[in-house]
């Protein structure tokens, strides 16, 4: 499971030590070449947007820019990544997002019954098996399942890595997990299945996805 940060602890800003913007003398350079492509940078992001306080002199700073937080209700301490997926709009926990990485070619595998196993893609090095949740949730897409992606979300849950190709990526919205409303019935059955509960972002309620789920049935049908 990945590591959550305190929210008052210190993040080591090691790229401005030792990295591009310090003195170039981390070993990682040698494999990532630059800060923006390595993992710990990636995961400093995150965990920065996930700590940024809800006042509207922030909400305003990041208003312009690509992905962003925005104010946040009272007693919020949980937070998740916003994203469109099939043209729905749905949340992962943070918890379990690694990085948000651009396209890459995926590779199919031989013998895979499962329809969202779209292939395997490499990532920094690895291979990585990329699933279509817009197949595993039977969301209505224009293009072929993972075709119209523009981003990739990195997740790791318990020692398993996948990747999940989205439309869009938000921002990190943070919630009160004891806020979450009930799961509507006439989101599409596997849906359904497959949602934790419903937090309200934007005056709308999106689904956040139960990623405990997820892992476990992926997992499952590839052994």
């Amino acid at each position: 499971m990945a590591e959550v940060m305190p929210t008052d602890a210190v993040i080591d800003d090691c790229w401005n030590r030792i990295g591009t913007k310090g003195d170039g003398t981390c070993p990682e350079l040698q494999q990532h070449l630059r800060c923006l492509n390595c993992p710990t940078f990636a995961r400093a992001a995150l965990q920065q947007l996930d700590r940024i306080p809800a006042s509207a002199e922030v909400a305003q700073q990041w208003m312009h820019s690509a992905v962003g937080t925005e104010p946040q209700p009272r007693g919020a301490d949980a937070s998740a990544l916003v994203v469109r997926i099939g043209g729905e709009w749905l949340a992962i926990a943070t918890t379990v997002v690694q990085e948000v990485a651009e396209t890459r070619p995926v590779h199919s595998l031989p013998h895979q019954r499962n329809p969202a196993i779209s292939g395997v893609l490499n990532i920094r090095g690895a291979l990585r098996i990329c699933v279509s949740l817009a197949q595993l949730l039977q969301l209505q897409t224009e293009s072929a399942p993972g075709q119209g992606a523009s981003h990739l979300l990195v997740t790791a849950f318990e020692g398993q890595t996948l990747v999940f190709p989205v439309e869009q990526v938000v921002g990190v919205h943070r919630y009160a997990p004891d806020a979450l409303a009930p799961v509507p019935t006439t989101l599409a059955h596997a849906t359904i299945q497959y949602t934790r509960g419903m937090v309200e972002w934007r005056g709308r309620q999106i689904g956040l996805l139960d990623h405990e789920l997820l892992f476990y049935v992926l997992n499952r049908s590839m052994t």
